[in-house]
């Protein structure tokens, strides 16, 4: 059976969905347990939320709640119809919380109108001026009001959307928000999920937006979104059929999906997507919030990091917690989380973070439990092994520059006298495909996939150290600092960062079919930039045509230790595709681009003393 393009089946859709099926895994507990009501929770401009909430039988005592404020429905909906697990895991089930769950503003069967990432108002002058922090203050008021044997603690957790609405439930200040949790959360629209620094994500929302739009008006519905279906498995050949990302309109959406359109008519950093931007309101926060992330997360792994880094310099009297494993984007929720494609993590992670860490903070605070929980627990990817610090990243971290050298090399040493540079032809009609294999959306095993496929090719240079004679480990942010040049006027710049095994290496249990873990190019950190906005995301600037110029952004951060015997690669190119579109290389509005505005160009990587090109990166010492 084909599948719909990218996410239209979305790894977060598919999550919230098995939580709604009565056949979950504690589905006979939670109906001999519970006692499911339903509710339309009023707010203060006189819209109401549609609110299920489940409570336990047992009413000989008090019990914390325990919210998630989602887009993606509270279904089943109906007081007999009974979702298949509650709360972030089997353990708070069974632990006992009242669990609560709402249609965020204008989705599914609550009123009003849906905005992308409700911005946030710092004032609120009058019963009209809402956000999503307003509606969570209101919640929790009407919660503790209505809800019998609730002992006035409350607790928000969420993943992805739901992480955002996590996030902005801090922004009620509310007292009795004692503790949050956003995993994975969207923290600035423009850089998680639309825009990697200017390059868009395009088979990431291409699929996404005909599923998530059930309505767009202000009518309460259960109808589902209608998703895509490409009619091929093959998400390169589809999209190059589709050509310019315009064509999306003329040819599919016929400009009926107003969330596509928004990210479409906004490719810079404009105040549409500044009032997307949550961090920016994330002070005096006094709700204790424990921060989760996956090394491997192809959507919102800035949101997590960011969220963190913001909550830590601005609320430095909070306590803030931050765990980052080797998971795909909420990977950590459910399953194992013991590999990743071809690539295993030494046993199972997720068990350990659901008891250890994410069921242990909500109970210390919410139920008084005691808590033995470092500030920062990581996965150290590479050799398998959890972490914890006080800080991230690290104080042992200290900056170093690792240089492209000549003739292919990586060092930490500066390159010597004279002039060097390698050069490719980049040509938007043949791009290089982000995966090997044959997709038609966007494969969250691309994050650890072997690499081998495109270091064979022409428009694609490739750096490598000599054998490492003992472990490197890097952790913290890395930055790319490029020195290029290009023929035409825009260019896009990827840089990946790359494990490469011995060639003796044996395969393992996890291993695919026809692949070989001997001499494995294994993508560790990997990111995108539009060089138009190298100055600045709302100020897009066109090349020089032959000038050298510095283009410097960032990949994210990374734990991860390349080991004695291993070899540390870094992967220069200029097209990624369809995870991201492609450029004209002409600077120009790419998203109103003809098909015909697509030209080669000729781009140079300078290596040279007077003009190098590094990665500042942080290493353990």
């Amino acid at each position: 059976m084909k599948k719909s393009l990218l996410i239209a089946l979305s790894f977060v859709f598919l999550t919230f969905c098995a939580y709604a099926q009565p056949k979950g895994p504690d589905a006979d507990y939670i109906k001999a347990n519970y006692t499911k009501y339903e509710y339309n929770v009023p707010m203060r401009d006189g819209k109401k939320l549609f609110t299920s909430v489940y409570v336990p039988k047992d009413q000989t005592k008090k019990y914390p709640i325990m919210m998630d404020r989602t887009p993606y429905s509270v279904a089943p909906y109906g007081v007999d119809a009974y979702r298949g697990s509650l709360g972030p895991s089997s353990l708070f089930v069974r632990d006992g919380y009242i669990f609560v769950y709402q249609d965020a503003r204008g989705r599914w069967m609550s009123e009003g109108i849906f905005e992308e990432m409700t911005p946030e108002k710092e004032v609120h002058k009058t019963k009209n001026d809402v956000d999503e922090g307003t509606d969570t203050y209101d919640t929790i008021d009407w919660l503790l009001k209505n809800i019998k044997n609730n002992n006035g603690k409350v607790g928000v957790w969420g993943i992805s959307y739901p992480g955002f609405y996590t996030t902005a439930a801090l922004l009620s200040r509310h007292p009795a928000l004692v503790a949050a949790s956003p995993q994975a959360p969207m923290a600035d629209l423009y850089r998680d999920d639309a825009f990697h620094n200017g390059a868009f994500m395009l088979t990431a929302n291409f699929g996404f937006y005909p599923f998530f739009t059930n309505r767009q008006d202000d009518k309460p519905t259960q109808r589902r979104g209608t998703g895509f279906n490409a009619g091929t498995n093959d998400g390169y050949a589809f999209f190059m059929r589709m050509g310019s990302v315009k064509n999306s309109n003329t040819k599919y959406y016929k400009d009926t999906i107003r969330l596509w359109n928004e990210m479409l008519d906004h490719p810079n950093y404009d105040q549409h997507w500044k009032d997307r931007n949550v961090l920016y309101h994330l002070h005096d926060i006094k709700t204790a919030v424990l921060v989760t992330g996956g090394w491997y997360d192809a959507e919102d792994l800035y949101g997590a990091i960011n969220t963190y880094k913001t909550l830590v310099k601005e609320n430095p009297k909070t306590p803030v917690y931050f765990t980052m494993g080797p998971w795909v984007h909420g990977g950590w929720a459910r399953g194992d989380g013991d590999h990743l494609g071809d690539i295993g993590f030494g046993g199972p992670t997720g068990p350990f973070y659901r008891e250890k860490i994410e069921f242990a903070f909500f109970s210390h605070y919410l139920k008084g439990t005691e808590l033995n929980l470092e500030p920062i627990s990581t996965f150290e990817t590479g050799v398998n092994q959890w972490k914890t610090y006080k800080t991230w990243p690290p104080k042992e971290a200290v900056d170093k520059s690792l240089y492209l050298l000549p003739g292919g090399k990586l060092s930490f040493d500066a390159p010597g006298a004279g002039d060097s540079f390698d050069e490719f032809v980049s040509d938007p009609n043949k791009p290089v495909p982000f995966i090997s294999t044959i997709e038609n959306d966007m494969k969250r095993e691309y994050m650890t996939a072997d690499q081998r496929f495109a270091s064979q090719r022409p428009d694609v240079l490739t750096y490598e150290t000599d054998v490492l004679d003992k472990d490197v480990t890097l952790a913290g942010n890395i930055w790319a600092n490029l020195k290029v040049s290009t023929t035409g006027t825009d260019a896009d710049w990827i840089v990946k960062v790359i494990d490469v095994y011995p060639d003796s290496t044996k395969n393992d249990k996890f291993t695919g079919k026809d692949v070989y873990l001997g001499g494995y190019q294994q993508m560790v950190r990997s990111e995108a930039m539009r060089g138009k906005f190298r100055n600045g995301f709302d100020k897009p600037e066109p090349f020089v045509p032959g000038k050298v110029t510095p283009v410097n952004f960032e990949l994210q951060d990374v734990l991860h230790t390349f080991k004695k015997g291993h070899r540390l690669m870094v992967q220069v190119q200029s097209s990624w595709f369809p995870l991201i579109d492609r450029n004209t290389q002409q600077f120009q509005d790419i998203m109103k681009a003809k098909d015909t505005d697509f030209k080669k160009a000729t781009h140079k990587v300078y290596t040279s003393k007077d003009e190098p090109s590094f990665l500042k990166v942080r290493v353990m010492e």
